[in-house]
């Protein structure tokens, strides 16, 4: 989604919009969201009543994880939205759009609410590419050997992720093509520079010639 001045809201802002909907009719209910989403999100699940989870990505983890918890709203920043509220669910994007109208065609300026949301400063998904097979022993090593000193919270359930008090890094397997997804958030530029750099050395103490795409 594009707001009128012309910003981009990726699906994890977008999760924003639909959790503060669904917490309205499910007051206390935990959110799914993957560990690719903004860490903004969070802290807003649980400004607005809610119960904040993070999961695996992936389609079948995120549906399985969902009816574990008895969620009823899920997302991935890939853009898969999961509804359980007033739907089936599983994700539908034509239902997604619907209920993302649904709720702009509320305010008397969807633009200024679009633009409102918690934002960072953030890099896109990044690949590493490696053999078959070694994404997922880099990653398995990372979560035995890496250092993260500076990080407040560090998450193993799909591969790492380290929380900053000012932003977040993540590094974990593609399970469908050899490579390693990464990606990075900070709170402003230079947070954005520490978050890396912080990978950056762990990444390569694990292997020096490891050629990153940051």
């Amino acid at each position: 989604m594009v707001t009128p001045r012309g910003h981009i809201i990726w699906p994890d802002r977008q999760i924003m919009l639909y959790a503060r909907d669904v917490l309205e009719r499910n007051p206390g209910a935990a959110i799914l969201y993957d560990v690719k989403c903004t860490a903004g999100l969070a802290p807003w699940i649980r400004r607005h009543g809610g119960d904040p989870v993070m999961g695996r990505t992936g389609h079948s983890f995120i549906k399985a994880k969902m009816k574990e918890i008895d969620a009823p709203l899920a997302g991935e920043m890939s853009g898969h939205i999961f509804f359980k509220d007033r739907w089936y669910g599983f994700d539908d994007a034509q239902y997604g759009a619907a209920r993302l109208l649904e709720l702009l065609s509320r305010e008397a300026d969807a633009g200024a609410v679009l633009e409102s949301l918690p934002d960072a400063v953030s890099t896109p998904e990044l690949k590493l590419e490696t053999e078959e097979g070694a994404n997922f022993i880099l990653c398995e090593r990372l979560q035995r050997e890496g250092r993260f000193p500076c990080a407040a919270t560090v998450s193993t359930i799909d591969g790492v992720r380290a929380d900053y008090a000012d932003g977040f890094g993540l590094a974990r397997p593609s399970n469908t093509t050899p490579c390693v997804v990464l990606r990075f958030e900070g709170a402003d530029d230079a947070a954005l520079q520490r978050v890396q750099a912080e990978f950056r050395a762990a990444l390569l103490a694990l292997d020096p010639a490891l050629r990153l795409p940051f």
